[in-house]
């Protein structure tokens, strides 16, 4: 495996965090984000039309650039840099992977070239609080116990017309109150043969009712999604391994998630080494205290790490579990001493500061938290299978003496 990066991925980098560093400062992703679709449509589209950002792994026979998930992976680090809020993460990252694994030929000609093109945002929508398992990052998604059950909760699917109808409701979607696509899991069959399968909604389909939840990151908006009696087409076949399909893109995803919060964590303590050397306390920069010095160099050596371990994520997706825990930690961690390392300004909820920690919070309670995917990528690895049995003693005998 060669792990160096080439001219063209370099060249994408610098073409973005320039563009990125003109319409993503603090002020305009506080502003975008609390915008109704949640993000820039007017950003969004740019970075669809000059970088073909959406489309970057997506196939060239269906309109996207055609490259490795491994320059998704790049891009989206420079996204964590800015905190970018857009429907990158949903569109294509969790939804384009599904369309193309379980999706007819009919149906990736009809939605990949969209998706490619920036007209058209999708979004999973999974019941429950249970995105990571969903995908497999926390645990093992085969049972489908994370889709609501079979007899009551999650969404129900019952075949009707030639088609299919959709009833129940789920929260916490990422951008499922401005998705013009759903892709959403339910149970079909009824309880005795009850399956988990993936549905398409359009976002005029009567009986859809979204609205957008309050959430604790801004820049990672939700809706609650609603489904009353909706007609929705089948992604795939009823035999679709949808299972299987969810974990292949929870790996990819893992990959650019850890990477994304690699660009986050080294954007925070770039501020703050910046603030560090300003900053004066008794006539001298506090950053030239050998105590800031030494935090500042634990966060250095701790940021690299995590930053080492996404880049091997993106060209072995099969790591990815392990490299969003590194990450994952790293952000948190280095979020936290950002705060502290920028005193009493820093603790003002209203600091740019915050924008990081809130990000690290979010983004673990969605697909961590890290123990959860450190435990689960050991017990995938069979890191701790059982120890065999230990043979019973012996049965012991004495002589007695007659």
């Amino acid at each position: 495996m060669d792990a160096a990066f080439t001219a063209e991925q370099d060249e994408m980098r610098r073409t973005l965090r320039e563009i990125l560093g003109k319409r993503c400062g603090p002020d305009a992703v506080k502003s975008a984000a609390r915008t109704a679709a949640g993000h820039d449509r007017e950003l969004w589209q740019q970075l669809a039309q000059q970088l073909g950002l959406p489309g970057i792994a997506v196939a060239e026979e269906y309109g996207g650039v055609g490259c490795a998930p491994a320059d998704l992976a790049l891009a989206c680090e420079e996204t964590g840099r800015v905190l970018l809020p857009s429907p990158l993460l949903a569109t294509a990252v969790l939804a384009a992977p599904l369309v193309t694994t379980l999706g007819t030929a009919a149906q990736r000609s009809a939605l990949l070239p969209p998706l490619a093109a920036g007209g058209l945002t999708a979004a999973l929508a999974v019941p429950g609080p249970a995105l990571s398992t969903a995908l497999a990052l926390t645990g093992d998604n085969a049972s489908g116990g994370w889709a609501g059950g079979g007899r009551a909760g999650g969404v129900q699917a019952r075949a009707a017309d030639g088609g299919w109808r959709l009833y129940g409701e789920v929260a916490q979607v990422l951008d499922g109150h401005s998705a013009s696509l759903l892709l959403v899991a339910a149970h079909a069959g009824g309880f005795a043969r009850s399956r988990t399968l993936l549905f398409l909604v359009r976002e005029d389909a009567p009986g859809l009712v979204r609205e957008r939840q309050t959430t604790l990151d801004e820049t990672r908006p939700q809706g609650r999604v609603q489904l009353r009696d909706v007609e929705a087409e089948l992604l795939g076949g009823e035999d679709a391994d949808v299972t299987s399909a969810l974990a292949s893109a929870g790996r990819g995803a893992a990959a650019v998630l850890a990477a994304e919060a690699v660009g986050a964590a080294g954007q925070a303590l770039a501020r703050t080494v910046e603030y560090v050397q300003q900053r004066e306390q008794f006539g001298r920069a506090i950053g030239s205290f050998q105590a800031v010095k030494h935090r500042l160099a634990d966060l250095y050596v701790q940021v690299q790490a995590a930053r080492s371990a996404a880049y091997y994520a993106a060209w072995d997706p099969e790591q990815g579990g392990l490299a969003l825990a590194q990450a994952l930690e790293a952000l948190r961690i280095t979020a936290g001493e950002a705060i502290q390392l920028h005193g009493g300004i820093g603790f003002t909820w209203e600091h740019d500061a915050h924008l990081y920690f809130k990000r690290a919070a979010a983004d673990e309670l969605l697909f961590g938290p890290v123990h959860r995917l450190r435990a689960h990528a050991a017990e995938a690895a069979g890191l701790f299978a059982p120890a065999a049995p230990t043979p019973a003693p012996a049965p012991r005998t004495e002589k007695v003496a007659v």
